[in-house]
This record gives structure tokens, sequence and C-alpha cells, in this order.
């Protein structure tokens, strides 16, 4: 069983990551900045988990289109739903502590990693 889930999340994963680097080939045959795709696929993401939380319970197909399809899609789908739970259950200061950190410790790591990056190859 777990290997059937595993292949699933797999599967789901390869699908949204193709759909992920299309829209950015997409957009760039636009001329349009990377930052309009990140922008729509984000939106879209988010909206597509959404609906799959709405209608999916934890079965085959919320494994196939939430965590794969979304989760190679993009994972601020899920860091959405997340923080949307948070609020959904009256857990107000934890939703507002998780979206703050979460924004600013993921913009430190992307700085921290282009520092070293520049550093270690340059």
């Amino acid at each position: 069983m777990l290997l059937k889930e595993f292949l699933l999340v797999g599967l789901g994963g390869a699908v949204g990551s193709m759909l992920r680097y299309g829209i950015s080939l997409t957009t760039g045959l636009m001329e349009l900045s990377p930052a309009v795709g990140t922008l729509f696929v984000n939106g879209i993401g988010s909206l597509v988990i959404g609906i799959v939380l709405a209608v999916c319970e934890q079965s085959t197909w919320y494994l196939f289109l939430a965590i794969g399809l979304c989760g190679g899609f993009t994972t601020f789908s899920t860091f959405s739903a997340q923080t949307l739970d948070f609020f959904q259950t009256g857990k107000i200061a934890a939703g507002i502590v998780y979206l703050f950190v979460t924004l600013l410790l993921c913009l430190f790591f992307v700085w921290l990693g282009l520092s070293f990056g520049g550093k270690l190859f340059k």
C-alpha cells in the first residue's frame, strides 16, 4: 500500500513539475517577466488545492492531486492552504506567525544561498 501511495505522489509531482516548466517556457516565449509565470502558477496552484481539499478526502485522488500535482506545480499552494487552516480553526496568532516567519525565513535562505553560492563559485 505504501508503494502505491509513493507512486501516486510521484506521478502527480512529475505532472505538476512538467506543467510548471511548460508555463515557464510559455511566459518566456511571450517575453513576460518570470515573476508573471510564478504569480500565475501560485494562483492557479492555490485554486486547485482549494478545490481538491474541498472535494477529496484523504484518498488516492488527494495524494495524486494535492500532494503530488500541486506539490510539484507549486509549494505555495500548500503554504496557502496551511495558513488558511490556522485562520479557519481560530488559531489566528499562529497563522500570522506562520505567515511572516515563512516569508522572512524563505527570503533569508534565498539570500543566504545566493551569498554562499556567489562566494563558492566566483
